[in-house]
């Protein structure tokens, strides 16, 4: 039998020491909540197909905090108790699907997967996600009707769905919520605007590159308090701009182009006093533009391309960032040609026609009483 030098023994002790407690914490969990969370994280690593950067390749064991992209936090209700608050998975290029365990992780505040390869539908169980504030899986492959679990969430303000293959309709539900940001632009969503558009109190919504068709409903003139950016290019807007664009005080940002608009510019739009971008090009605008719009204090940049505008004030060309090209305007360069812009207005114009105002009516003949003469 060999006898170990006393120096040797010891370390062995401490060895086994360590071992030993690494193992009670492997088999233990701190609390319930991180039990919890240890079963959906596994859940959800079981159901990744691809992780080529090797985010997920620490996910093992019950100290869940120590995960690549897992945030820990103190609880809401019980500051003595760690639960996990956030999920950071952005640019990680992982493919796979978001089982129903994810809906375990009820003390989420935080959900950002963008930019991955994320297929499937968004879970039902979802629902149970009473602390998320923020959603972001965008750019993934999510398909689909609208993720409707998403109107149960009490806590969320921002929400991006934005470049997946969702699809249908938009439920109008989505504009009670007292979201602060709505980002659904790049899906195949085919619906229109509801009336109840202007309840929503956000200050940045982006519809972009969908099929939204028909005309903005005079409810967005609620959201003048609150609205800072909204984009709706390339959404099959028709019809004219409501003059209650103009109540729109705090909007920065105004894009409304590759759409089918008719008409004029609303003379309102010379109102909003904040704005910075405004893009109408790629419509059927005609026209003339408002003085008002180019004497916006802070207008930096006025796109108004391909449109049928027959005339702009000079304050539009004192901008630093202006595009007037394929207009009607006399004296600018790069404009349609005569024919064409002819031919538009010998067609009638909805809102507007450019030629020129009709005479005014004859004098009334006030009747007076028969001469005696």
């Amino acid at each position: 039998m060999t006898i170990l030098p006393a120096h040797v023994k010891y370390v062995l002790l401490i060895l086994l020491s360590f071992y030993t407690t690494l193992s009670h914490q492997a088999s233990s969990p701190p609390n319930p909540r991180l039990q919890k969370a240890y079963f959906a994280l596994q859940a959800w690593k079981h159901s990744i197909k691809s992780d080529p950067q090797g985010f997920t390749s620490n996910w093992y064991g019950y100290n869940v905090c120590n995960y690549t992209g897992v945030f820990c936090a103190p609880s809401l209700d019980d500051p003595h108790v760690t639960t996990v608050a956030g999920i950071d998975l952005n640019h990680a290029n992982i493919s796979g699907s978001l089982p129903e365990d994810v809906g375990l992780l009820t003390d989420l505040a935080l959900f950002h997967i963008n930019s991955n390869r994320f297929c499937g539908t968004v879970p039902k169980s979802f629902n149970k996600l009473g602390l998320l504030y923020e959603l972001d899986i965008s750019n993934n492959r999510f398909s689909g009707n609208f993720p409707s679990v998403v109107l149960s969430l009490s806590s969320l303000k921002f929400l991006d769905i934005r470049f997946n293959q969702f699809k249908g309709d938009v439920p109008s539900k989505l504009y009670d919520l007292k979201l602060d940001a709505i980002f659904i632009n790049n899906n195949l969503f085919d619906t229109s605007f509801p009336k109840n558009l202007g309840n929503s109190p956000v200050s940045v919504v982006v519809f972009a590159n969908n099929n939204i068709k028909g005309s903005l409903p005079s409810s967005i003139k609620n959201m003048g308090g609150t609205l800072d950016e909204i984009i709706l290019m390339n959404v099959g807007l028709s019809g004219c701009l409501t003059p209650d664009i103009g109540s729109l005080k705090k909007l920065t940002v105004f894009d409304v182009s590759y759409n089918s608009l008719v008409g004029m510019l609303p003379e309102s739009i010379g109102e909003m006093k904040s704005l910075e971008q405004l893009n109408v090009a790629h419509n059927k605008f005609s026209g003339e533009i408002p003085s008002s719009i180019c004497s916006l204090p802070r207008l930096e940049n006025f796109t108004y391309s391909d449109n049928y505008f027959c005339g702009a004030p000079k304050s539009c060309l004192k901008l630093a960032d202006k595009d007037d090209r394929q207009n009607c305007i006399p004296e600018r360069p790069a404009q349609r040609q005569v024919a064409e812009c002819k031919a538009f207005y010998s067609r009638p114009v909805n809102c507007l026609d450019c030629s020129p105002p009709p005479p005014p009516p004859p004098p009334t003949k006030h009747w007076l009483p028969p001469s005696k003469y």
